[in-house]
């Protein structure tokens, strides 16, 4: 028979303190936050925002977000590799599944570190560039006759664009694995 825990205020202080528990919250704070801006903020803001407003939006909200990632997933790794020291051992062997689980946080430290440090800034460059290309053109971007120019840019924040998301899909991705592992073998 399953033995009866009783909550007490002592057994809900240390739950807060517990590293398991903090580790738990931690990750679900940013897979939370991931699924949110990835499939349901941006649509949201995209839809509901003139263009311009909603590049403000994104210019504003995503190195944040980058950040908050880079920072949650770099804290998550280190207690990783501390409570799972064969990670150090087996490092060139993903197939080892606590090497998979590192190598998974890992990537979401550089893919969204990509993100905040290099092709962020340059997608918010070129859609200002572009935003102001259209005021002196009296065009929008997506105008039939636009300049060489405004093509030009088209194409760059296409790529940068496109570039970003699949950074950021793929750290989705990884944390989904990531979730999927401790849900099962826990933290």
């Amino acid at each position: 028979m399953a033995k009866i825990e009783v909550l007490t205020l002592s057994s809900l202080a240390s739950l807060a303190i517990s590293p398991k528990s903090l580790y738990v919250v931690g990750y679900s704070w940013l897979f939370g936050t991931s699924v949110w801006v990835t499939f349901f903020g941006g649509i949201i803001a995209f839809k509901a925002l003139p263009r311009q407003y909603f590049g403000a939006l994104q210019h504003k909200t995503f190195p944040i977000y980058f950040l908050q990632s880079i920072a949650l997933s770099s804290c998550l790794l280190a207690r990783w590799v501390y409570t799972h020291p064969n990670v150090l051992t087996y490092i060139t062997q993903p197939n080892v599944a606590d090497v998979a689980q590192a190598y998974a946080l890992g990537s979401v430290i550089l893919s969204q570190g990509a993100n905040k440090f290099v092709i962020g800034p340059l997608t918010s460059k070129t859609m200002f560039q572009r935003q102001r290309l259209e005021k002196e053109e009296g065009k929008n971007y997506s105008d039939a006759g636009v300049s060489p120019a405004m093509k030009a840019l088209n194409r760059r924040f296409g790529i940068l664009h496109g570039v970003s998301s699949l950074l950021n899909l793929s750290a989705v991705i990884a944390l989904g694995f990531h979730g999927l592992w401790i849900g099962n073998a826990g933290v």
